[in-house]
């Protein structure tokens, strides 16, 4: 079999190391499931390529057994009879279509095109044949690996999920797991999930296997057609009429950039500037810094734990003269994260985000940051280094799973009185504050940090003035909105602290002397004494 041979002549012993963990895993599945009970997700990426190889050779050696001296390694074919499963979709390249089918007919596969999206698709599929494993080219610092895995660990945790061999054991760690909660049950065979970027390519270039041509144009991690650029790393020349010229893919010096090439498409408009309810182009409103403030934690939904942070950083932000243009709390779930970071990262200038940050099955704040920008998790030496000197031998699971971080966007911030530093994935900080005290001093530190590298602007702050009053809401409705009319570039608002007690009104803004203007033209519209000021 060329594959095997062309590892087993190889002097890279990485190589041989990964390629051995991997067919054992294959071999294993095969083991324990009929080749009916066993299908291959194939997409024509680099992947899932090197996985179809290892496939054809872990199959085999399962067929030939270990002894294979009655046998011609080169040219002994076994029929390839793993199903195998192809999404197909009009958002995927023409040059991955044309791949993935020329493929197919040279290995003989046996292909089922699904025109679905992955999930109903598996679901139909899964009615109609009896499968029971599905072999996946994932890889550990795939977006999708990392939230599978998370949930499923959980999942495994709470439901105590017994896996015999499939526990947790030396390199082959998580390589086969149960679906994820929600899905259709099958297990997900990963042979391919410690293997890194270099470990691809050096198997793809020793194997002399053919792939897919968008990789000699630059592109090291392909999606769709809407989301995928070449990797600008790889760029080298430009020709006469100005068009770019790029590095094959296994060129890449750093894999952790793998996934730079991938570029979302944002639909959203930035927001015009709202006071009131009223919109105001051209005010001083719309030029104003914003943040927003995200709290993650499944006990705050609950009602189990009373946020206090999220009041207090509002404060904070306010006090440098930053507005908060929206406070959310989001559940521990890295599609929840994602999703939250991903509206709120484009609309506002920074976005803080709190919770969810640690070694523990719920702890999906990284992970959810990392997939909103469509990067990686990758390991971080730096950042194991200051976990190894916090927590040393007291540290339990995988340790280089703890420090893996957004890969290609993540800055640590370092400050002598933080044990570990602040971590900044472009513009979204996280804060490890759990409480009031601990967020009072990652805030100091992080206003030095800010005064010495810009990383905040910081502006006048805001000032406001506060007004009481017992009359109804139906008398001051009109005049108040007279006065937001008057003064667009102050933030008017009124709340109740009991549905029987006084409506206070509030003054906001950066000009004190018209906030000052603004709550003396509201008093002047009722008679003397229809307002007290409060503290």
């Amino acid at each position: 079999m060329e594959i095997h041979k062309a590892v087993r002549e190889s002097d890279d012993i990485r190589l041989k190391t990964k390629y051995d963990n991997a067919i054992y895993v294959i071999q294993r599945a095969l083991a324990l499931y009929s080749v009916e009970e066993v299908a291959f997700s194939f997409n024509g990426g680099k992947d899932s390529t090197v996985l179809l190889h290892l496939l054809r050779a872990g199959y085999y050696l399962h067929q030939a057994g270990t002894n294979l001296s009655t046998r011609d390694p080169v040219n002994d074919e076994i029929t390839f009879p793993i199903r195998t499963i192809y999404f197909e979709s009009s958002s995927v390249f023409p040059e991955i279509n044309s791949f993935t089918y020329d493929t197919a007919f040279a290995y003989k596969l046996q292909m089922d095109i699904i025109r679905l999206d992955f999930k109903s698709g598996l679901e139909a599929l899964l009615k109609d044949k009896p499968i029971r494993a599905i072999f996946l080219g994932v890889r550990i610092g795939d977006p999708t690996a990392v939230s599978n895995i998370s949930k499923i660990k959980l999942r495994m945790r709470i439901e105590k999920v017994e896996l015999n061999f499939w526990q947790y054991s030396s390199g082959r760690a998580r390589a086969v797991l149960p679906s994820s909660p929600g899905w259709p049950p099958f297990m997900r065979v990963n042979p391919i999930l410690d293997w890194s970027y270099r470990d691809v390519w050096a198997f793809l270039l020793t194997c002399k296997i053919q792939y897919c041509s968008l990789y000699d144009q630059g592109y090291t991690s392909i999606g769709s057609i809407h989301d995928t650029v070449p990797n600008a790393l790889l760029c080298h020349t430009k020709t006469d009429n100005s068009e770019e010229k790029y590095k094959p893919a296994y060129l890449l010096p750093d894999g952790r950039l793998e996934r730079a090439g991938r570029v979302k498409k944002l639909t959203s408009q930035p927001l015009n500037a709202v006071s009131n309810g009223v919109n105001h182009e051209e005010s001083h409103w719309k030029s104003m810094s914003t943040a927003s403030v995200i709290a993650v934690g499944d006990e705050i939904l609950s009602g189990t734990v009373e946020d206090r942070v999220g009041s207090v950083l509002c404060r904070k932000l306010h006090s440098i003269g930053w507005a908060v243009s929206h406070v959310s709390i989001t559940r521990n779930d890295i599609d929840s994260v994602a999703d939250e970071v991903d509206r709120q990262k484009s609309k506002n200038d920074m976005v803080f985000i709190y919770g969810g940050v640690g070694p523990l099955p719920s702890d999906v704040t990284v992970a959810g940051i990392a997939k909103a920008f469509g990067v990686r998790m990758a390991p971080d030496e730096e950042f194991e280094e200051y976990l190894r000197h916090l927590i040393g031998e007291r540290c339990t699971g995988d340790r280089n799973e703890m420090a893996q971080l957004p890969e290609g966007i993540t800055e640590l911030m370092h400050h002598d009185k933080l044990r570990v530093p602040l971590i900044k994935c472009r513009n979204v900080i996280i804060l490890t504050a759990t409480n009031v005290a601990e967020l009072e001093k990652e805030w100091d530190c992080l206003i030095e940090l800010m005064k010495s590298n810009e990383l905040l602007v910081m502006t006048e702050p805001f000032v406001s003035k506060r007004l009481a009053t017992t009359l109804s809401d139906v008398e001051a409705a009109q005049p108040l909105s007279d006065i937001v009319i008057k003064f667009p570039d102050v933030y008017t608002g009124a709340y109740r602290e009991s549905r029987g007690g006084s409506i206070v009104i509030t003054f906001k803004g950066k000009d004190e002397a018209r906030i000052r203007a603004a709550a003396e033209a509201l008093c002047k519209k009722f008679h003397p004494g229809a307002f007290s000021e409060v503290d």
